[in-house]
């Protein structure tokens, strides 16, 4: 399969509203049963808007990354240089269907890249504790547990995250 999926940088308006969609469908299928659905909606409606995910990348210093198979969105996922050494992947999904076949791996290989190439140290995330999946995938690509972090994100809802880290060597 890997021949047959690409990687792209999201600079089309048009794909905004795409992953838009394709956000709603696999945060509400895999969130739901993390965080319930109320919080969900959201956090889609705060944080995965066409209009959202274009204020990111025009003021917010971010890069979206879409992923391709056959022509499909099937993956994205959002980056942005913190303000110390680190990349910040806010962002990684992937297709319920395409999970589990490299496509996590190469995305972070990419950006292992990107990171040597923009001398930065390391990547991190935050997963939601209850995201097991995700978290068992991040640790068997290098990352680990820095700390615990509880957010608050409005409207009642939190975030039980771990930060986690992976070192670039």
């Amino acid at each position: 399969m890997e021949e047959n999926f690409e990687i792209s940088i999201l600079d089309k308006k048009e794909d905004m509203v795409l992953v838009e969609w394709f956000a709603r469908r696999v945060w509400t299928e895999h969130y739901s049963p993390i965080v319930g659905f109320p919080q969900v909606r959201y956090m889609l409606d705060k944080y995965q808007t066409a209009q959202r995910i274009w204020g990111d990348i025009a003021e917010g210093g971010y890069t979206y990354y879409i992923v391709r198979y056959e022509s499909e969105i099937i993956g994205y996922c959002a980056v942005k240089p913190d303000d110390t050494e680190g990349l910040f992947l806010s962002k990684l999904y992937v297709e319920k269907d395409f999970r589990g076949r490299g496509i996590s791996r190469k995305i972070i290989n990419m950006l292992s890249e990107i990171c040597k190439n923009q001398c930065h140290k390391y990547i991190w995330l935050t997963v939601h504790k209850k995201n097991t999946d995700s978290i068992k995938a991040y640790h068997k690509m290098g990352f680990y547990v820095a700390e615990e972090v509880v957010t608050d994100i409005g409207e009642g809802f939190f975030m039980d995250d771990y930060r986690m880290k992976m070192d670039i060597v």
